[in-house]
Order: C-alpha cells, then structure tokens, then sequence
C-alpha cells in the first residue's frame, strides 16, 4: 500500500477545509459578540472563587471535617500533651471561634466598630492603589509623547494623593495596634477571672469543689497539664492577640487587593488572560502549599521552650539561698545551658527550613508568577486586534501596559501575602493551641476534672476507686470528718480513713512525723484539695484563717500587710482604724516598726525588709485584725520568744477564735482540749488532751531520758570504784 493512500482518510479537502474555516470564523464572531457577557460571567466567577477558596482556607471546611467538641474530646483525651497547631484541624477552627467570641463579644462592642474602621480604611487604601496605577500610567505616557505640561499635572496629582495615602498607612497601622491591644485585654480579663477570681457566696458544691475558688492554686498542684501558667498568661496571650491583628490586614487587605486588581486588568487585557493566570498561579500555589512546613506547632513548640528556659530562671531566683549553700551553680548552670541550646537548636533549625521554603517561595510568587503577568501584559499589544481591542497609538500602549503591569505587580504582591498568610496563619494556630490549652485546663479543673500524673508508692489500681470517687460537703458551725481518706495531690494515700469533729471553743493541737497528712487535712479543710470520700462538715471559707511558718507578704503599704486581703476602703467599711492596727501589733511586740518604717504607707518589699520572727508577727496582728471563728496555725511561732508566742495565744483565744494548732512546743498544750496525732504509718489517734497531766508525764519522760544518758557514765564511775577496791585490796594483802 502506498503512503499517500495511508495519508488520504486524513487530509481534508479543499471544500472541507473552507466549511471548517466558516465554522471557527463563526463560532469566533460568536464570541466576540458575547464577550462581554462572557467576560463578566468568568469575573463573577474569579471572584466568587477567590471569596469562595479563602472561606474554605479560614474555616477549615476543605478537608475532612468533623465536630469540634468531639475532635476536642478525643484529643485530650487521646493524648492531653499533643499540640493541635494545625489550621487543618477542626479543632484549631473551633478554639479560634471561641477565642473570638471572647475578644469582640458583640457587633456593638469597641473592638467591632474598630474592626469596622480598619476595614473602612483598608478598603480607602484598595481604592488609592487603584488610581495611582492609573496615575503611573498616565504619567509614563506623557514622558513618552513628550508633553511636558500633562506630565507636571499628573505630578502635581502624584504629590496631592499621597496626602490621603499617609494617612491612611498610618491609621492603619495605628488601627491594627489598638485591636492587638484591645485583643489582648479583653482575653487577660476574661483568663484573669477564672485564674484569680473568687467565687461568689454560696458557689461551693456539695462535692467541696468551689466554682473557681483558688483555681490559681488547683491548676498548679492538682493538674499537669499546664506549666508555667504565667507564660500563657502573658507572653502566649500577647502574642495571641498581635497575630490576630496582623492576620486580619494581611489576609482581608490582599484578598480584597486581588479581587478588584484582578477585575480592573479583566477590563484592560480581557477576562481570558485572567483566567489563564488564575490556573497556572493556583496550580503552583498548591505545590507551593503542599511543601509548606507545619510552622504553627514549630511556634507552639518554641513557646514551650521559651517557657521551660523562663520557668529554669525563676526556679533558681526562688532557691537562690539553697542553691548558694549547696555550691550548685554549675549544676544550675548546666540546666539553664541545656534549657537554652534545646531553644536554640528548634530555632536553628526553623531557620534552616524557612530559607529553603523562602527560595522556593520568592522563585513561585516574584520570579514565575511575573514572568507570567508580563505574558498577560502583552495581550493588548499582539492580540488586541484579534479580540476586538482598539490598537491606540505609542503613548496609548504604553499608559496602558504600565497601569496594567503596575496592577499585575499589585495583584501578585497581594496574593503573595495571601500565600505569605499561610504560614502567619499556621503560627496563629499555634498560639491559638496554647491559649486554648490553659482555658481548657482551667475551665476543666473549674469543674473538679483533674489530669494528674500519679506518683504514688502504692500500686495504682489499689487507689483507683478511691481516687475516682467524691465525698461530700456539707456547711455547719462545726468541724467534723466522717470517714475521709487524707490524699495528696500524686495519689499517696497518707490516711485511709480519718474521723474527728472540733467544736466551737475546743482547740485542737496536731502533732505527728513530717510527710504524715497534718498540712493536707488543713488543705482539704480549706477546700483546695477534692474531699475522695466520707463527709466533711466545716464552716465556709470565709471563717477560716490559714496562717503558715513562712506567712505571706503581699506587694503594698505597711498597712496592707495587716488587713490582707482586704483593702484600705474595706477595712475603713469594717470600722477599723490604724490605731486600732497599732493596737494588733502592740500585742506581738512590733509597734514601733510603723515608726521604723516611716508610716502605714510606707511600701517595702516586706518579705526582704522583716526578720522570720518579724513576719509571724505581722501574721498574727493579721490574724487579730481578721477575727475569724477558726485559726489553722502551722508552726507559725517557731521564730518568736515564748514571750511572744503566749500573748498570742492568749490573746487569740481572748478574741474567741478556736484554733487548730501544729507544733510540737509543750508551752502550746496548756491551749488546746484536743489532739489529733498521726504515726506516721497511715494510723491517727483523737483524744481528749490534759494538758497538766501530759506535760507530767513528759517532764517524766524528759528525766527518765535524762537519767538513761547518765548510764554510761554511772557505769564507768563503777568501773573505776572497782579498779580501786581491787588495788587497795591487792596491797593490804601485800
């Protein structure tokens, strides 16, 4: 067979060539007439597109979804220390749109009408982009045609639109600073009332867990998940709110760039280029995605560790005297060094990983995506004619590719930052995962849910009903225990069973070895520590008085060291005056440090300025001031005088406070009706105490003691006699 009857089915004739070019002639005549419809319908299209992709990049709503509340449960509970930092997870989107019910509660509040505002002003700087591209255009247009005249009024133009621009910039920047701030106070506020904020009156349940109450304290001894709570509570949230403001301009300002740029070149080079872009930029900009990093859990990350080298710091600045007298510095040294260089290596190495995915970054978006608007460009120029497009002369052509190349450079600088948000987003995810993960924690220990890593010595599963279980709580005048088990917070079980009731006017001494659980009933007693089992009958908080061996020294004036917590209006409201203080503190012997210290106003920091015996004064004078129904004091006589020690006394029980007493001084029992004294071993014995008789039998103890430490000596001393006896008796008989 020959070749030209193996080419003859596929060369079309003459007649059939001509019909064809009819066809494609019409069908392009056809179009013609419908651009503009068409080009409207592919506008409408681009910009419902880009609305469309940036919800579904913000919302999360691309990939699998699922309930954030279950997505929630199941990571914590699936693993309570992973980081969510993903803008891919649901849960990321959830927390975020808690986060911001919390930063703009409402449409009418400061932060929407600010919101408002810098969206007013982001669209007025759109606008002005918009007309100084036009401007560039005209201007380079008239150096080409040489005409000097049109050239200085489009200068002139040029310098009077930069009023507006200045403006603008500058309130934008402005604008995008108050929201930070404005994010920043509204989330501190609402942490710092749960963190900080007692519970109003009558909020204890019958489980003893109060809504709120000392949440500070349960979150750092009763729960793990949450470490340095001062990091989320001011560097984590701070840098929360800065990123949520950025984000806002850097994502709403460029998609909003890229939508109307995109639309006016639609209307200078036709919609069909548009499109042409549009495909080749999405295409790479998802192979640009899809190499990203996860730069939201490396920020999460490097929060963690800037957190744990800041928690290192104020451990030693708090052990400082120990540490001292121990010669630890190089060990100290050591774990600060490691804390820092395992900070340094996650930075290094985000670093590394941000110049490769920079290269590859700036190659797509400046270098690709311009060659490719410099194509587009061209359109009016090669193709114009064909596309029904007015040729125009030199100055024309040339107005009209620099607007076009300066709103193509506008619009690929904007959805570079689109793309440039991503990774800002990511970081956001990050912080978002942390602040989250401390409003989680305290909103569950807030409801008595606690994560705690269990220590104990015993097996786990011993412990496990109990540890699970809740006791009750019930409000009375009096102090009663029924059957409650003594639990540390690791899951040690000090008491398996503790029974014992203290009346009104019956004071109570606690004696047994360090470790035994006296401190933790005063813990469960003051409702921070869960009641496991049993009934504790017990008076409100508010009629309780802790003071411990190394009392507590507020940040303030000489006076509020006394009326602590109160304030000065509250104490004025009780009708207590500062003489009446003075008389407080002329009871524990420190009168004269009002004097010393120059007045009720002076403010020191009191911890450094008094002595250890000077500050369980002012616990006392505290104590006196208060005039609570029940005292808990824990060792805090140990550094004054027996002189001291017995006009507190005295005059506390003077006052009528019945107190609960740990110590082990013998001039402290001729106070108390009761003791209550553990073994050490898990036992405890509860019994009436007289006083006279046991301070008898210990001054018999103490000389019993004392005669056994003379038994050596007596023995020696009978040696001796002996060697004596037998010498005299060896001679006589010599």
């Amino acid at each position: 067979m020959s070749s030209r009857a193996l080419r003859a089915p596929s060369v079309l004739s003459a007649s059939q060539r001509d019909v064809l070019r009819s066809h494609l002639k019409s069908a392009f005549n056809g179009y013609l007439r419908h651009r503009p419809l068409v080009e409207r319908a592919l506008t409408a299209g681009f910009v419902l597109y880009c609305v469309g992709t940036t919800y579904l990049s913000l919302t999360g709503r691309g990939g699998k979804r699922e309930s954030g509340r279950e997505s929630g449960r199941r990571g914590r509970a699936k693993d309570a220390k992973r980081t969510k930092a993903s803008i891919d997870d649901p849960l990321f989107h959830t927390r975020l749109k808690k986060l911001l019910r919390i930063v703009i509660p409402s449409v009418r509040s400061r932060e929407s009408a600010m919101l408002a505002l810098h969206s007013a002003f982001l669209l007025g700087r759109t606008g002005l982009s918009l007309y100084v591209a036009e401007l560039d255009g005209r201007i380079v247009s008239s150096l080409v045609t040489a005409q000097p005249h049109l050239f200085l009024m489009n200068l002139v133009r040029w310098l009077l639109v930069a009023v507006p621009a200045t403006y603008t910039n500058s309130m934008l920047e402005y604008l995008q600073s108050e929201l930070a701030l404005a994010y920043r106070t509204r989330l501190t506020k609402y942490a710092l009332g749960m963190y900080l904020d007692p519970p109003p009156p009558g909020s204890e349940d019958s489980t003893g867990d109060s809504k709120g109450e000392q949440l500070f304290y349960k979150i750092a001894n009763l729960d793990d998940r949450i470490k340095n709570a001062d990091q989320y509570l001011t560097v984590d949230i701070q840098q929360f709110s800065t990123k949520l403001a950025e984000i806002y301009s850097n994502i709403a300002k460029p998609v909003l760039d890229v939508i109307l740029y995109n639309y006016q070149l639609s209307r200078n080079v036709g919609a069909e280029g548009l499109v042409i872009l549009t495909i080749l930029v999405q295409t790479s900009a998802g192979l640009l995605r899809a190499i990203t990093p996860p730069f939201g859990a490396y920020a999460a990350h490097e929060a963690t560790l800037e957190g744990e080298l800041r928690f290192t710091h104020s451990r030693l600045l708090e052990s400082a005297e120990e540490v001292a007298l121990y010669h630890g510095e190089e060990f100290e040294k050591n774990v600060i060094e490691r804390g820092y260089f395992a900070l340094v290596k996650h930075i290094n190495r985000v670093i590394r990983i941000r110049v490769w995915h920079g290269m590859a970054e700036e190659g797509v978006i400046k270098w690709l995506w311009g060659a490719l608007g410099l194509g587009i460009c061209a359109i009016p120029v090669f193709g114009g004619s064909a596309l029904g497009m007015k040729a125009g002369d030199l100055g024309s052509r040339t107005e009209g590719f620099v607007t076009n190349r300066r709103l193509l450079l506008s619009s690929s600088d904007a959805f570079g930052r689109v793309m440039y948000s991503y990774k800002e987003l990511a970081e956001l995810a990050g912080y978002t995962s942390r602040v989250s993960d401390l409003l989680e924690a305290m909103e569950d220990v807030k409801e008595g849910k606690y994560q705690k890593k269990l220590v104990s010595s015993s097996s786990v599963e011993d412990n496990a009903k109990m540890l699970q279980g809740r006791g009750k709580v019930i409000e009375s005048e009096e102090i009663v225990f029924d059957k409650v088990p003594i639990i540390s917070p690791n899951g040690d079980v000090l008491v398996k069973s503790m029974s014992f009731n203290v009346e009104k006017g019956k004071h109570l001494l606690v004696v047994g070895p360090n470790g035994c659980g006296k401190s933790s009933m005063f813990r469960i007693l003051g409702g921070l520590w869960p009641v496991y089992g049993g009934t504790v009958h017990k008076p409100p908080a508010r009629d309780f008085t802790y003071i411990p061996q190394r009392p507590y020294l507020c940040t303030g004036t000489l006076r509020d060291q006394i009326i602590y917590p109160d304030s000065h209006a509250e104490m004025l409201a009780r009708g207590v005056k500062d003489e009446d203080l003075l008389a407080d503190l002329d009871v524990v012997d420190m009168g004269h440090i009002v004097e010393r210290e120059g007045g009720w106003d002076a403010v020191r920091e009191w911890r450094d300025a008094l002595s250890g015996g000077d500050k369980q004064r002012v616990a006392m004078a505290r104590l006196f001031y208060h005039k609570p129904k029940y005292a808990i004091l824990d060792e805090c006589t140990s550094a004054v005088t027996l002189e001291i020690e017995k006009a507190m006394y005295d005059h506390a029980t003077a006052l009528g406070i019945t107190l609960m007493t740990v110590s082990h001084r013998p001039s402290l029992w001729k106070y108390h009706s009761m003791v209550l004294q553990y073994d050490g071993m898990g036992g405890y014995v509860f019994t009436e105490l007289d006083a006279e008789k046991r301070l008898a039998l210990q001054e018999e103890k103490q000389e019993l003691e004392h005669r056994l430490l003379e038994v050596p000596k007596l023995r020696a001393r009978l040696e001796e006699l002996k060697a004596v006896k037998a010498e005299r008796e060896r001679l006589r008989e010599a």
